[in-house]
C-alpha cells in the first residue's frame, strides 16, 4: 500500500500521516553525532561528570585473547576473577608448602596460607549476602562446582 521509503503513522488527532524517509549515510550520521558532541562540550555539559579532568585509566588485556575478554571483563566485575586468583595462590601454597625444607620456612608458608584462606571466605561470604533470589544461589553453586 505504501512505498518502500515512505513511514507513517497516526499522529495525536488520528490522522493518517505518510512521510518520505530521508536517507542517513554512516557519514552523515558520524557528522551529526560529533557536531552535538562538539556542541554540548562547548556548552559545559560535560563539566560536571565524575572524574572530568583526569586520566582514563585504561586496563591492558593484552594478554587475553580477543574472544576472551568480554567474558573477562565480565567476570573481573563481578568479583569470579579475585576469588579464583585467591584459589590459585592457595593451591600454590601448598604445593610450597609440602616441598619445604625447614620448620621455618613451612610456618612462615602456614601464615600466608591461613591469611589467604580468611580473604577467601570473605569474598565468599560478601558473595552470599550479594546474592538473595534462590535462583541465583543455585547457578552460583553450579558455577563454584564447575571451578572446584
Amino acid at each position: 500500500m505504501f512505498r518502500k521509503n515512505t513511514h507513517s503513522f497516526i499522529n495525536k488527532w488520528g490522522k493518517l500521516v505518510v512521510t518520505k524517509r530521508k536517507r542517513v549515510s554512516a557519514v552523515d550520521f558520524f557528522r551529526l553525532t560529533d557536531e552535538k558532541i562538539r556542541k554540548a562540550y562547548e556548552d559545559g555539559e560535560f563539566e560536571n561528570l565524575p572524574g572530568y579532568g583526569k586520566r582514563l585509566e585504561l586496563e591492558d588485556l593484552s594478554n587475553v585473547p580477543p574472544e576472551m575478554r568480554m567474558a573477562y571483563k565480565m567476570m573481573k566485575n563481578s568479583g569470579m576473577m579475585e576469588e579464583q586468583q585467591v584459589r590459585t595462590e592457595i593451591e600454590y601454597l601448598e604445593d610450597l608448602i609440602d616441598g619445604a625444607h625447614n620448620e621455618a620456612e613451612e610456618a612462615r608458608l602456614n601464615q600466608r596460607l591461613t591469611e589467604k584462606q580468611l580473604r577467601l571466605q570473605q569474598l565468599i561470604q560478601k558473595k552470599k549476602k550479594d546474592a538473595n533470589s534462590a535462583v541465583f544461589k543455585d547457578y552460583q553453586n553450579q558455577i563454584m562446582k564447575r571451578f572446584d
